[in-house]
Formats: structure tokens, C-alpha cells, sequence
């Protein structure tokens, strides 16, 4: 029996192209509905392990009647955006499938039947998989079978056919004698051999004596100690403070540059796939984090402020919408729409007109700053956020394992900077950053 799922949603293709993802990774699906025709015991009735979602604004609302079994410890909750659902056909229906069936089955096997297993980006301990090791279990028997059956039929090589010479059994392994006339050694003359020895008890040879006219070193009667000692007594001169340059330092000026210095933001990156990763960062971050975050996920329509309302029914952090000319505040996240940027300020950050996300990861303050490219985040801000890494940022990508789009996060890895899941990078957070 399949995983029992509940597939809730309006009627239509979005709805249908779902029920035909969970039949291909055999799911059961268990109720099939609009969220706003059901309450709270008829999905619970139903006994689901999960709950697939085609998500839109229309159902919104009824979906908080069904929030006590949605938040029930154990569920699985998937929302899909419908729009995209609708639109998916073909190979990205294929790839879609085995998504939500890692995720329903909790592996990270994404690849079609027969692929090769995808490279981990994370560093693990161990000797790496040796062709040996993976061709361990293959039967070796049939392959021998088949070379005794052809080893009448391999021809022979005549150049390599052993000779038969015949020796005479008194002509064989003799060594030859080579006699020598004289010693292939000369003894040679040893100039001491006749020299008489001293005998065993004899006394040691006398020390040689000292030079004359010099004193012995060992002779400390001339020794003495210095009867004149020359005592020198510095002045000691009173040095002018009044008079030292300052270089126009001063504990004034150095607490106003330290309260201009605007305080940094978490800087979240998305994309296809990315509310699922951004609704478990958010969730997983304390209420009491000290940094604003930052949501930046292009939406087709440009619905943000569903968006917000989403992403606050699971957040600690009061959740609202960017606009130009609002200051940033601590322990707020925010969503960003098109158009809207960031602007350094006097001892503040606040949005400004932008044309692009381009514009928001030159304006972070990098020493005191985070950028995090989640499921779907473009890769062509790989290279920005990088040279922010390099001036103090930290800087992580969402790990492969459930990712629906990790191209950007991958290439942040093969650089050498952390990953992990959307919970793993929220306690990363709460530890640089604690309340």
C-alpha cells in the first residue's frame, strides 16, 4: 500500500496534474477536495500522512479551519503553487514526481531509474567508492564457465614452443674451476704491529704543562671585585602632555561613527520551489532573532501580499511587506517585491527603488550581513554574493537533499561555503546572531 496522501484544492488542471504525480510514485490518495468544502474532522477522518496543497489565494482562508490537523506532529504538509502545477507537462512533470516522492518517503533519491547517484556536496568521512567495491556482488561463476568453454578454441603461437635440447648428464650444471697463482688480496704492511703496549696497570699520562709567564686558569688568587663603581643618576624630566599631537582622535567622534554604522540583515534568496524552504527557515528561527530578514522570490502575478500572509502564520518574526522609503527593523522579516532595493542610510538601512535583486546584496553591510540562495535562487547572483563572502558575509546555500533547484546553492558549495536544510541554516543563524 502507497503513502495515504489528502490532495486538497480547487478543481482543475492544477488539481489533476497533482492526482497524476501521486498515481505515477504510487501514492493512495485518501480525500480529494476543496479545503473549503471539508472541516477539520473530515481530513482527520480520512487518517492522511501527508497533505499535498495546490496553493492560490481563493483558498486561503479556508485553509485555517484546517490548521489543528495540518500542524498535528508527524504531518507531512507540501504546498505547490497552482499555476505552476497547472503549467507542468512532460519532463518537468517526470522531475516534479520524484520530488514529492523524496519528500513523502524522506530520501533524497531524485534521479530517473537507472541514472547515476548524485554527487553529495557535503564533505563526508571515508575513503571514496572504489570500482572493485561497486562490482563486489556481480556473480563471477558465468564468466568462468565461459572461458573454459573457449579455451580449446584459442589458437596456439608456435614462436613460443618449448625447446628440447639434450644435455649430457656429465656436461650438465658444471661450474668451471678458475685456479689463481697468487692471492686476489695483498696483505697489507701495518706500521703499529710491532710497537710495544703499555701495561694494563700503568698511570695515566701528565697533563701538559702551563705556559710560562701566563697565569693558570684555574688560579683564582688575582680574582677581585670592582672597588670603584661609577653610580650615574639620570635627570628625570617631566614630559609635557599639554603639547602631544592627538591626530584629531577622540572618544566623541569614535561613538558617532560606531552608531552610524548601520546594523546588517539575513538576505534570503528564492525561487521555483522556495516558499516550502522559506515557510521551514522562518519557522524555525526564535521570535526573539536580532537581525531583519529579507525575502526576495520573484512571483508570476505578483501576489506578495498572499505571500506575506502565508509566511506569517508560521513565523515567530512578524511578517510584512518591503516598500520604498521604510526603514528596516530588527526581529521583522520582509517580502520584496519587484522594484524595491536597498539603501544605506545615516546609521540605517531602509528600501529604495530597484530595478532588480541585483541591487540588494552591494547594499548589505558584509561584515555584519548573511545571504542565503535557497531552492530556485538565480545563478547569476552567485558571483555578488561570493565577493560579499569575501568581505566578512556569511554566506550558505540550501543542500541538495530535497531541493526542488539547487544550481546556485551548488556552485556556493563547490566554492567552499556551508549548506543545509532550510531548519539547519535557521539554528546557524540564531548561533551567529543570538537573541
Amino acid at each position: 500500500m502507497g503513502t495515504p496522501v489528502a490532495l486538497l484544492g480547487r478543481s482543475g488542471p492544477a488539481r489533476e496534474r497533482m492526482r497524476e504525480a501521486l498515481s505515477l510514485i504510487g501514492a493512495r490518495v485518501v480525500l480529494e477536495d476543496e479545503p473549503g468544502a471539508i472541516d477539520a474532522r473530515t481530513l482527520a477522518d480520512a487518517e492522511p500522512a501527508a497533505v499535498l496543497v495546490a496553493l492560490e489565494p481563493a483558498i486561503e482562508d479556508a485553509l485555517e479551519a484546517l490548521e489543528s490537523v495540518l500542524n498535528q506532529p508527524g504531518m507531512t504538509v507540501i504546498f505547490d503553487e497552482a499555476e505552476l502545477a497547472a503549467r507542468r507537462e512532460g519532463w518537468d512533470a517526470q522531475r516534479w514526481a520524484r520530488h514529492l516522492s523524496a519528500k513523502l518517503h524522506g530520501h533524497d533519491d531524485v534521479l530517473p531509474p537507472g541514472a547515476e547517484q548524485e554527487p553529495s556536496w557535503t564533505p563526508e568521512p571515508g575513503l571514496p567508492i572504489t570500482p572493485a567495491e561497486l562490482h563486489s556482488a556481480q556473480p563471477v561463476a558465468p564468466h568462468l564457465q565461459a572461458a573454459a568453454q573457449a579455451l580449446d578454441e584459442v589458437p596456439g603461437d608456435a614462436l613460443f614452443a618449448a625447446s628440447t635440447l639434450e644435455l649430457a648428464p656429465e656436461e650438465a650444471f658444471v661450474m668451471p674451476v678458475v685456479e689463481r697463482a697468487q692471492p686476489m688480496l695483498e696483505p697489507i704492511d701495518n706500521p703499529f704491529a710491532d710497537a710495544p703496549r703499555a701495561p694494563v696497570d700503568s698511570a695515566p699520562p701528565a697533563a701538559p704543562a702551563a705556559p710560562q709567564g701566563n697565569t693558570a686558569l684555574g688560579d683564582s688568587s688575582t680574582w677581585g671585585l670592582v672597588e670603584d663603581v661609577a653610580i650615574v643618576e639620570r635627570v628625570r624630566t617631566e614630559v609635557q602632555y599639554d603639547h602631544l599631537p592627538d591626530g584629531g582622535l577622540s572618544l566623541v567622534d569614535l561613538e558617532s561613527a560606531a552608531a552610524a554604522k548601520p546594523k546588517g540583515a539575513v538576505l534570503v534568496m528564492a525561487g521555483i520551489g522556495g516558499p516550502d524552504a522559506i515557510r521551514r527557515l522562518l519557522g524555525a528561527l526564535p521570535a526573539e532573532f536580532p537581525r531583519a530578514v529579507l525575502i526576495r522570490m520573484p512571483l508570476d502575478g505578483g501576489q506578495y501580499g498572499n505571500l506575506v500572509r502565508q509566511m506569517g502564520r508560521v513565523s515567530p518574526l512578524p511578517v510584512e511587506l518591503a516598500e520604498a522609503g521604510l526603514a528596516l527593523a530588527a526581529g521583522k522579516a520582509y517580502i520584496l517585491p519587484d522594484g524595491v532595493g536597498l539603501a544605506a542610510g545615516e546609521g540605517t538601512l531602509s528600501f529604495a527603488e530597484g530595478e532588480s535583486a541585483a541591487v540588494l546584496v552591494p547594499a548589505l553591510p558584509a561584515d555584519d550581513s548573511a545571504v542565503l540562495l535557497l531552492s530556485g535562487a538565480s545563478e547569476a547572483l552567485v558571483p555578488d554574493v561570493l565577493a560579499l563572502a569575501e568581505q566578512g558575509a556569511w554566506v550558505a546555500g540550501q543542500s541538495a537533499e530535497g531541493c526542488y533547484d539547487p544550481a546556485a546553492a551548488a556552485r556556493l558549495v563547490q566554492q567552499g561555503r556551508p549548506s543545509g536544510d532550510p531548519v539547519q541554516l535557521a539554528q546557524s543563524l540564531a548561533e551567529r546572531w543570538p537573541g
